[in-house]
């Protein structure tokens, strides 16, 4: 055990280093009285506590107590050494105290929702980490709010979440994470296989697969088709991605998304990816919390790991 040592003295008396353990006793034989209770408090022989005590006198160089048969009372250099005492003795509770605080605000229930579905992908390995790092704290995905996260969040029923358009309401706090690109993937015998990029006018006559409804919720339509007038001819929603490449693969539509959300997955030769637009279609997605939450520990430090995590 490391023990910590307090310099006292002057040019008049011998420096020595002091324990707490000195502190301890110095406190409880002048509490008790005398040295039969404070031996049995202090779980040491009454020859024991003597000569540590005698000990600690020789090297102060000077007696802390006066002794009787019945009593033991503290010289005046004594009571000054009882006050010190007494002062590290509530410093150190108050410092336990503290941290028990502390450590009773990291914990806490953190309910997260994300507006789009791939990027479900990265958070189980995040939340394992933080079960690791920070077990007070429980993390839950909210799935049946990813079409609708910030109403979700104002609403208090979830608490994070992961979205593409930077929120204007001072209620909600926000931070950027990382721009991606949204690329098409098509087979390389596909109509439009051929083609550099994608403009909006190519999807008017192409089968789009989505990952789910409503279309609102799509990136490639939210921000490029439907400014642009364009619904493609045939929208299929398909849910698992898996699903999604093989019906690509097989030459039966596009889909779209990051190459990030691709990494998990084993994309067939025949695929290729296609930039929309010249500039390409790129989004910056952002953490959202309701701001009144960043006051709560457990709220802060999910928040700080996140971005750990997950910041470009």
């Amino acid at each position: 055990m490391k023990r910590i040592y307090v310099t006292l003295g002057s040019d008049n008396y011998n420096r020595s280093g002091m324990e707490l353990r000195h502190f301890r006793l110095i406190k409880t034989i002048a509490e008790e009285g005398n040295i039969a209770n404070s031996s049995e408090k202090l779980f040491l022989t009454q020859s024991a506590l003597s000569h540590q005590l005698r000990e600690l006198e020789e090297q102060l160089g000077f007696k802390v107590f006066h002794r009787s048969r019945n009593k033991w009372e503290l010289t005046e250099e004594g009571a000054e050494l009882h006050k010190l005492a007494n002062t590290i003795h509530s410093a150190i509770e108050q410092g336990f105290h503290s941290i028990k605080n502390i450590n009773e605000g990291t914990k806490g229930l953190v309910r997260i929702s994300t507006e789009c579905y791939s990027f479900y992908q990265g958070l189980p390995t995040f939340i394992q980490k933080m079960a690791a790092l920070y077990p007070k704290i429980d993390v839950e995905l909210i799935l049946d709010a990813t079409h609708h996260p910030v109403s979700k969040i104002l609403s208090n029923d979830i608490d994070i979440a992961i979205v593409t358009s930077k929120p204007s309401t001072p209620i909600l706090s926000c931070k950027a994470l990382f721009e991606d690109e949204i690329l098409a993937i098509m087979h390389k015998e596909h109509p439009l296989a051929d083609k550099p990029t994608l403009e909006a006018g190519d999807f008017s006559e192409a089968h789009l697969i989505i990952h789910s409804f409503p279309l609102e919720t799509v990136s490639v339509y939210q921000t490029f088709l439907m400014p642009n007038n364009i619904i493609p001819v045939r929208i299929s929603a398909i849910p698992l991605t898996e699903v999604a490449l093989e019906m690509v693969s097989a030459n039966m539509g596009i889909t779209c998304m990051p190459q990030w959300a691709l990494k998990s997955f084993k994309v067939p030769e025949e695929l290729i990816l296609k930039r929309i637009s010249k500039n390409g279609l790129k989004r910056t997605h952002y953490l959202i919390s309701r701001t009144e939450d960043h006051s709560k520990k457990y709220i802060a430090e999910f928040i700080s790991s996140f971005e750990e995590n997950f910041l470009e």
